[in-house]
């Protein structure tokens, strides 16, 4: 079988992998359409009305719309490929020092990737024009594997946050392959069949439990557990939350279209708007970089 451009053995072993799965997991669920409201661990908190009943499982809608989104991520992908790794390459000619092959050099990519991934992952919750591209993978109300395959069309966006790893000396390649197995790894946390695992990989690693609280529109799960495949970052960062209350998916505002352009570009069109409307260059400026949702003062 001749490989799609961009897309290599790995990926493509992943395809059937992501359909059984999908399958495996909507049976799973089908005979719940609604959580129960109410609290995960513990009791809701006093004075405070019940979590409203949330869908689990899959929606035709939804899914499709969250596959439209893979398909263009790939093709985006492809089509950036190329110069950011001939970028990559000049970074690494003029590396600092360089990691010797073999497994343990590999295993150092990943941790290394995981760690700017954290940062990355984080800068796009806290800055405008950053946010306008990870918001897509938020934007769906339901938690399945689906919302796994959300993913943006925009990620050249933050390409720059992983130049540090040629320059550390990790090849291009190696760079490449963590950052594929980062994202592959995250998968399968996207789920509401796994419950929480043994206590000491919950302690290490982001698991569904942990990742269902980064989705999470509850006010203390806002900005939180940003890990890729390790929650000790935000364990030694300060931004990680447990999951005690039931999880209530997608964004403060919503976004009420399966329109995949829409989906991939609403907070592009609504930053526009804002910088439109917004006298000044200091406080446009602002209006890019500052949170999601910043305004400046009225006068």
């Amino acid at each position: 079988m001749k490989r799609l451009p961009g897309v290599d053995r790995v990926d493509l072993a992943s395809l059937p992998y992501f359909a059984i799965t999908m399958v495996a997991e909507g049976r799973a669920l089908a005979k719940h359409t609604t959580r129960e409201p109410g609290s995960l661990l513990e009791p809701s908190d006093p004075g405070t009305d019940p979590d409203p009943l949330i869908p689990v499982g899959f929606e035709r809608r939804d899914t499709v719309a969250s596959l439209a989104m893979l398909v263009g991520n790939i093709a985006v992908n492809t089509a950036t490929r190329a110069p950011l790794a001939r970028l990559g390459e000049r970074l690494f000619r003029r590396r600092v020092f360089g990691l010797r092959s073999g497994p343990g050099s590999f295993i150092a990519a990943l941790v290394v990737w995981d760690l700017l991934y954290y940062w990355s992952h984080r800068l796009q919750h806290e800055h405008r024009v950053l946010w306008a591209n990870h918001v897509t993978h938020h934007s769906s109300r339901r938690y399945n594997l689906s919302t796994a395959l959300r993913q943006p069309w925009s990620g050249f966006l933050v390409s720059w946050v992983y130049f540090p790893m040629p320059l550390l000396g990790i090849p291009v390649a190696q760079t490449a392959r963590s950052g594929q197995l980062n994202l592959l790894y995250q998968y399968w946390i996207h789920t509401e069949a796994i419950d929480r695992l043994p206590s000491p990989v919950e302690r290490v690693f982001n698991t569904p439990s942990h990742h269902r609280v980064h989705h999470g529109t509850n006010p203390q799960y806002l900005d939180k557990n940003y890990g890729g495949i390790l929650i000790v970052w935000d364990k030694l960062f300060g931004t990680f939350e447990p999951e005690v209350r039931r999880v209530d998916y997608g964004l403060t505002t919503n976004v009420s279209t399966f329109n995949p352009v829409r989906i991939a570009y609403h907070e592009f069109s609504d930053i526009w708007r804002d910088l439109r409307a917004t006298p000044g260059l200091a406080d446009k400026l602002r209006t890019l970089w500052r949170r999601p949702g910043w305004r400046p003062e009225p006068t």
